[in-house]
């Protein structure tokens, strides 16, 4: 029954904000490669919330996490998540995840994850 369910979730269309720290996600990580290694971990993120193998990346999104440079990425980031159906008849997955940036954050402080409605 919990397999049904977790398929059901996993096919219906939806979004969602949610607030990303990417600072405990590239700890570590050398100077050259901390932008690279934090799309890669937006994208594993949005994987791992939204269910589905096929993440895109917004340029938007792409030009926030660079825009300080290659080594001093944001410590945190708004993020929407929409989870969408695919129109291309040759793919394999029937959905996929497009990630965006939420612009205008203030602080993160008290913020956490939202459903948001879908007719935006």
């Amino acid at each position: 029954m919990t397999s049904d369910k977790k398929r059901q979730a996993i096919s219906q269309v939806v979004t969602r904000e949610y607030t990303i720290n990417l600072h405990k996600r590239i700890h570590g990580v050398g100077f050259k490669r901390r932008a690279p290694r934090a799309v890669k971990e937006i994208k594993k993120f949005a994987e791992k919330m939204m269910g589905t193998p096929d993440v895109r990346i917004d340029t938007r999104l792409n030009k926030h996490v660079w825009h300080k440079g290659v080594k001093n990425v944001p410590f945190r980031v708004r993020v929407r998540l929409a989870r969408k159906r695919n129109e291309d008849e040759d793919s394999i997955h029937k959905l996929y995840t497009l990630v965006t940036v939420v612009e205008g954050v203030e602080s993160f402080k008290g913020l956490t994850t939202q459903n948001v409605d879908v007719d935006e």
